[in-house]
């Protein structure tokens, strides 16, 4: 009897012990982010600090990260969605208040930014700032100037005049498929409010990028960083940080091609991208974690360095390298800034003409 009370037990403590190992191994966080869009040696340095395992998977369009929130039920708990995405998003209920008692980091963010970001989220309640940029022109110097000879590469005229778009065709265009930013830059380089919602107005930024279309080679908004490292596409419409890599990736491989990013002086969009937690997160411990460890200076310069993205948080800026700090393509100058726009987000209504016209504009219909 003794000895069957004593395996009896020694099974009880062993299905304890499996029980407690399970749950310290089911530890994990669901992660969406953008593509490219940080250095992975981050996330193992979480998990080897946490013991939380990261489970990372990218995007490259607010459209396909909001189609899976809105259906609810994504899986994930911690998303990367762009300011004004995230506004559209809080009013739908999509995600849960920040718990800030779990995020002692947060005295690190930068208050311009975050006073920005409170245009989309009121009192920073639901959100906080991961990166923020500019959506400018990426191009191959020795190409570009091939087709179009020894003309400044400091204004939107380069690409918006069907002129140069036409000389630059057979080196490769590419728009970032992004519409509600390419559709502000329109209205704005054509004279109007890059914020209205005026259907009119929507359509004549589309009318820039419909007199442009024939000589436009491709829509994509993660596939053009290779292609311009590589020299398959010579000037593009693109983030800031997703050209700077490109210019990087194209110095590693030595291949003679050089990358510049310019924001043109008719002024551009400033995006903030920004860490959410979902309202069916599963997670939600784990995700203050990781959006907590993110918010440390020495761990969000980390990834600033990597991505060449300008980033919210004030206490990280003397632990960045010189050479991102200071390029004024991640860090604007000050008159810069003065000409940066942001957008507030599209009703449904306004949301539809703008997908009509951009799908007309990319099917060339």
């Amino acid at each position: 009897m003794t000895s069957h009370l004593l395996r009896f037990a020694a099974a009880a403590l062993a299905s304890v012990c499996l029980a407690a190992s399970a749950q310290a191994q089911e530890k994990v966080v669901h992660v969406y982010n953008w593509s490219d869009y940080i250095d992975e040696s981050i996330l193992a340095d979480f998990t080897k600090e946490t013991g939380i395992k990261v489970v990372y998977d990218v995007f490259d369009s607010n459209e396909i990260l909001e189609t899976k929130l809105l259906a609810g039920g994504s899986g994930y708990d911690v998303v990367v969605p762009t300011a004004p995405f995230l506004a559209r998003q809080i009013a739908a209920g999509v995600f849960q208040k920040l718990d800030k008692s779990k995020l002692p980091n947060i005295s690190n963010m930068w208050p311009e930014v975050s006073e920005r970001l409170a245009k989309y989220d009121p009192g920073n309640e639901y959100a906080v700032n991961y990166m923020w940029g500019t959506t400018g022109i990426g191009y191959n110097v020795q190409k570009v100037k091939a087709a179009l000879g020894d003309v400044p590469i400091d204004s939107w005229d380069v690409l918006f005049k069907p002129e140069n778009a036409e000389k630059l065709k057979g080196c490769g265009i590419n728009i970032l498929d992004a519409s509600d930013e390419t559709f502000a830059i329109a209205m704005n380089y054509i004279g109007k409010n890059p914020d209205s919602k005026e259907t009119a107005d929507l359509e004549a930024g589309g009318d820039v990028y419909a007199k442009i279309r024939p000589f436009v080679k491709t829509f994509n908004s993660s596939a053009y960083i290779d292609e311009l490292a590589n020299g398959d596409s010579c000037i593009t419409i693109g983030w800031s940080g997703d050209v700077l890599q490109a210019k990087t990736r194209a110095e590693e491989a030595k291949n003679g091609v050089e990358i510049n990013f310019v924001i043109p002086k008719e002024g551009t969009y400033m995006w903030f991208d920004n860490l959410a937690i979902p309202a069916d997160a599963k997670n939600v411990e784990e995700a203050h974690a990781f959006i907590n460890y993110l918010m440390k200076p020495e761990v969000i310069a980390k990834a600033s360095n990597y991505v060449q993205y300008a980033n919210g948080n004030l206490a990280s800026q003397k632990l960045i390298d010189e050479a991102v700090f200071k390029n004024p393509a991640v860090y604007p100058t000050e008159e810069t800034m003065k000409k940066l726009f942001t957008i507030s987000p599209y009703g449904p209504k306004e949301q539809r003409v703008l997908n009509r016209t951009w799908t007309q504009i990319k099917t060339g219909s």
